[in-house]
Formats: structure tokens, C-alpha cells, sequence
């Protein structure tokens, strides 16, 4: 039996969603014909997270076992062959057996993109929050930094998240322009569902005056999902990077 790793990257547009639903396509639904398709004996794929419906990605990792001998780049071919095309497999290569996409990740990171302008930009409104008032990039970059260290997330947390803890460590927040695109970018050994959404909302209320950006300590503390800010839209998210223990992943994407 072998263990092997896809990384992607997919246009979440038109999905709902990395896993598979009863009633909604999903990313692994349509890349999980296309292996069992291939392969013929494989219905176990597993991903390293749970995007959102509308969410993009431009790196995820997946892995399944299968008895099939097909080579890994040859696999990759014919994978890209049989899904549509805001899917991509951009590797495959075998990885050891007890390796778990979403168990042995260390590290991910994310970024949620603004566009910072009264007029739309009809190349990127699938891919970014329009927002048309005056964004103080550095204001937002200075507050970002309450993100940073251990804390219990609990009120960046939408209902209906069932994770035994809410504790979790951020590496790095930052926000950064380059033109009209406003980028937050967070990277943290875990994100609980809609985090990184209510984080990027939380900054446009800070933006918008409704937070003071020397408040976001305590109200990061309280634990209180009221005072947080709204969950920005989903089109703007990005899965960025996925980062694996060392020594597991000799190929990352």
C-alpha cells in the first residue's frame, strides 16, 4: 500500500467547500471521482483542512493510500486531465505511510485580500473584498500585532465549530499594501473555523473606528464573539501555505 501526497491549488468559487456534503459540490468530491477514476481503489482522501464554500486556495495538501503502481507524475497527469479547471494538482509524490495531511502539519497560513477602491476590479472581485472607504494600512498592521503569541481564540470562532480547545499560537500578522490591494496575512500552528474571516473583520471595524486597535487584547481575552468584528465575506480568504513537520513532506508543492 502506498501513502501519497497531491498539493493543490483550486479556485473555490464555485464550490462548497473543501469536504464532501450531501447536497453540494465540493473540492474533494469532484478530485475524489478523479482518483478513484485512476487508481480504482481509493475513497479515503484527506485533507489538511476545512476551507469554506467560496474560499480559495493557492497551496493544499491531501493525501490517500492506494495498491495502484502508477507513477507519482504520471498520476499528476492524469488527475489534471480528469478535473475541471479551477483545479490543479500542482505535485504528487509518495510520502511515508503513517503521514497525515492534516495530523503532521505544523503550520499554515492564510491571507485575506482587499480591494481598496471605489471602483471594482472585474479581474479580481472573485478574489477579494471590495471595501470603497480609506483603509490605514499601517493602523491595520499595528493592530494585527494583538494576534500574535497563545491565545484562547474563542471569540474568533463561529457557532458550530466542535474543537475540544480554541487555544492556538500565531506566528505572524501583518498587513501590507501594494496599490489599491490591501493584504492580511496570518500564519498560526492552527485556525478554528471562520477565524481568519472574523480576524480580517475585525480589522475593517478597527478601520471603521467601531474597535479601538488598543482594545484588541482584551477583547481577544474576553472571549466574547459580540465584540469581535463581523466575518468578512469568504472570496477574499486564501489557504497560502502549508507547513509540515521536518522530514515528512521532501517535495512541499
Amino acid at each position: 500500500m502506498r501513502n501519497i501526497l497531491l498539493t493543490l491549488k483550486y479556485d473555490g468559487t464555485n464550490y462548497h467547500g473543501w469536504q464532501i456534503q450531501p447536497n453540494a459540490i465540493t473540492v474533494q468530491q469532484v478530485l475524489q471521482q478523479a482518483v478513484k477514476l485512476i487508481v480504482k481503489d481509493t475513497d479515503n482522501i484527506i485533507g489538511c483542512s476545512r476551507t469554506d464554500s467560496g474560499v480559495h486556495a493557492n497551496m493544499y495538501c491531501c493525501n490517500f493510500k492506494t495498491e495502484s503502481e502508477i507513477e507519482t507524475e504520471k498520476l499528476k497527469d492524469a488527475l489534471n486531465a480528469n478535473i475541471p479547471d479551477d483545479i490543479a494538482v500542482v505535485s504528487a509524490v509518495e510520502v511515508a505511510d503513517d503521514f497525515h495531511s492534516r495530523y503532521d502539519c505544523k503550520e499554515k497560513e492564510y491571507i485575506y485580500r482587499i480591494w481598496n477602491s471605489a471602483v471594482i476590479n472585474p479581474f479580481e472581485y472573485k478574489y477579494t473584498l471590495q471595501y470603497k472607504y480609506p483603509l490605514d494600512e499601517k493602523l491595520l498592521d499595528k493592530a494585527s500585532k494583538a494576534f500574535l503569541g497563545e491565545h484562547d481564540f474563542k471569540g474568533f470562532c463561529s457557532v458550530g465549530s466542535t474543537v475540544e480547545s480554541t487555544v492556538r499560537t500565531v506566528f505572524d500578522s501583518q498587513v501590507t499594501r501594494q496599490g489599491d490591494m490591501v493584504t492580511f496575512k496570518v500564519s498560526a500552528n492552527g485556525f478554528l473555523y471562520n477565524m481568519v474571516r472574523i480576524m480580517a473583520g475585525t480589522l475593517l471595524y478597527v478601520a471603521q473606528g467601531k474597535i479601538k486597535a488598543e482594545d484588541l487584547p482584551d477583547i481577544i481575552k474576553s472571549g466574547e464573539r459580540e465584540r469581535a468584528g463581523i466575518t468578512a465575506a469568504p472570496q477574499g480568504l486564501f489557504l497560502n501555505k502549508v507547513v509540515y513537520q521536518d522530514g515528512r513532506v521532501k517535495d512541499g508543492r
